[in-house]
């Protein structure tokens, strides 16, 4: 039985949770995630947890911030002023918001804090600055 190398396709059941336990994604239910291993088709970490694995093998992966969404970036936090929201839309900390770049192109954020004038909303992913932990079935 061949282990995984760089440039295998390869088709894995997975079941990802942060380090605190919370489940953030699975493939239960569903196909397995088939990807390229070492093509940047998922991130480093899990591409990397994968290499050595053979048919029927199962891991739990540890994987650091770095190896994964990355840390949180502050420019992806911006104040906005709160006169620019419709009046019928009251932002809290934790909604989910659109918002669209003077290109027009729209992108989610979340709201990180509300003040008396301004918000925060929050464009990192909503992984950013998550160790986290993947199980992984091949």
């Amino acid at each position: 039985m061949q282990a995984v190398q760089n440039g295998d396709t390869v088709r894995v059941h997975y079941h990802g949770k942060l380090t605190n336990g919370t489940t953030f994604d699975s493939s239960e239910g569903r196909d397995p995630l088939q990807f390229k291993v070492g093509a940047g088709m998922v991130i480093k970490g899990f591409d990397n947890g994968v290499l050595e694995m053979k048919v029927g093998d199962k891991r739990t992966v540890n994987i650091p911030v770095n190896d994964a969404y990355g840390p949180k970036n502050p420019e992806m936090m911006m104040e906005f002023p709160l006169s620019n929201i419709p009046a019928d839309l009251k932002p809290e900390i934790g909604m989910e918001l659109q918002m669209s770049n003077p290109q027009g192109q729209v992108f989610p954020v979340k709201v990180a804090a509300v003040g008396t004038e301004f918000i925060t909303p929050d464009a990192n992913h909503p992984l950013a600055g998550e160790d986290r932990c993947s199980t992984s079935n091949w």
